[in-house]
């Protein structure tokens, strides 16, 4: 450990200070801070503000069914559009009103024939509706349509609204019926599975772009050294197993404080106030954060990290020119590809086969079985057999990788062949 500690040391402070990796913490904390704006940056653009919606209202003969659209909308909690009303459609009057900012727009009603509810037609300068507004104005213009067909009737409002209201499934794991006995309890259920789906999905993106940063940061630090000879000098005083774990544990926490600057970045970011009110829409409470994904997740990022880590380091010792890192790295690159791609494309479906065979793949399964504890129906069980798969992959590949280590940083000029490469580890036992 002693002699570890200085190569933790100086690998973490040298790459710390490096362009490459100022510019691409730079990039991602960018990247990040117009992601979390995209929700705002919609709602600028399409016109969508908190303050409202004046919408110009000419009802023309279908006076009672402006009312009936005007009374639902005030009813509503959230409701923000107000209507401007207008008898009949004046152009010079909407043009002014639309000069000055009075109205967005306006709804105009058509001629009903008998109980066939009356055309409406939505005017104003953009091509399209704002979805916001659209979102409010259809189930309003739905209730109102139901009490115009069934006028006459001896339906109350209260059954018209229970009629126009659309059926929405709730989904739940089979023996937690029981604990949802009340209203409540199925909400909480449905806010808690909301944010489950955030914290999977972000330590699935943040294990996939670590593995990517530093991975390759090894691999191009190993291939560097080697190349430039300064190798020879470093196996002279420290074992290249040491070395090896040394860069694998600096580039370690080098991930790691990449990974604090983007927590920084994004709780700055949702610090802002017009940030917390474009996303409070989502309605994602922190509270109802579950802990055991949590633990579950880091532990399966730390593992994952170490299993890939050790192959980038046995694949750098044995490429001699910067040049050739890119190709040779290839196969570790499209396993974390499809680790991600597999994940990302199964979110929807987390009981899904294909998941719980990749479960007990090594090379995926800490993406996977975080996917399908974390909002799928993994045990326990599953993910202790998964993890203990894990760490038999990661103890079998650090001792492989070591071994190709220790040979491949002395080996130079063209790249050793399988063949070569293993008579070369027969000569070094650990």
């Amino acid at each position: 450990m002693n002699k570890m500690l200085p190569i933790i040391n100086f690998t973490f402070s040298n790459k710390v200070r490096t362009k490459s990796f100022l510019v691409t913490t730079i990039i991602f904390a960018v990247l990040i801070s117009i992601g979390i704006h995209v929700p705002y940056l919609i709602q600028l653009f399409s016109g969508n503000d908190s303050t409202g919606s004046q919408i110009g209202l000419v009802y023309g003969s279908q006076a009672e069914i402006a009312e009936s659209l005007e009374a639902y909308i005030d009813k509503q909690p959230d409701a923000k559009i107000t209507f401007v009303k207008y008898e009949q459609v004046n152009e010079q009057a909407l043009v002014n009103d639309f000069e000055n900012g009075r109205i967005k727009g306006y709804l105009e009603f058509g001629e009903a024939e008998g109980l066939q509810f009356p055309k409406v037609i939505y005017t104003s300068k953009k091509e399209s509706m704002a979805w916001s507004l659209q979102s409010a104005l259809q189930p309003a213009l739905e209730n109102v349509k139901m009490q115009y067909v069934t006028q006459g009737s001896s339906l109350t409002d209260e059954q018209i609204a229970a009629i126009s209201t659309p059926v929405v499934i709730e989904e739940q794991k089979a023996g937690k019926a029981a604990e949802a006995d009340n209203a409540a309890s199925s909400e909480e259920i449905a806010e808690t599975a909301a944010i489950n789906y955030v914290i999977v999905y972000g330590l699935i993106v943040l294990f996939f772009m670590t593995n990517m940063m530093t991975g390759n940061m090894i691999a191009a630090e190993v291939t560097s050294e080697k190349s430039s000879r300064i190798m020879e000098i470093l196996v002279t005083s420290v074992s290249p197993l040491i070395q090896m774990f040394g860069k694998i544990l600096g580039m370690f926490l080098i991930g790691l404080l990449q990974i604090v600057i983007f927590i920084a970045v994004v709780a700055v970011n949702l610090a802002l106030p017009y940030n917390q009110a474009s996303l409070g829409e989502f309605d994602l409470n922190l509270s109802q954060i579950n802990l055991e994904i949590l633990i579950v997740g880091l532990i399966f990022y730390i593992l994952g990290y170490f299993l890939y880590a050790t192959l980038y380091a046995a694949i750098g010792s044995i490429v001699s020119r910067t040049e050739d890192l890119g190709q040779a790295v290839m196969p570790i690159t499209m396993l974390s590809l499809a680790a991600f791609y597999v994940a990302m494309f199964s979110l929807s479906s987390p009981n899904s086969l294909l998941l719980k065979v990749c479960s007990y793949i090594p090379f995926v399964s800490p993406v996977t079985i975080l996917l399908r504890f974390g909002v799928g129906d993994a045990s326990f069980l599953e993910v202790g057999l998964s993890l203990v798969i894990l760490l038999a992959a990661i103890f079998f590949f650090s001792w492989l990788a070591a071994k190709i280590y220790r040979t491949g940083v002395l080996l130079y000029g063209k790249r050793p062949t399988l063949k070569e490469l293993r008579k070369a580890m027969k000569a070094y036992k650990i």
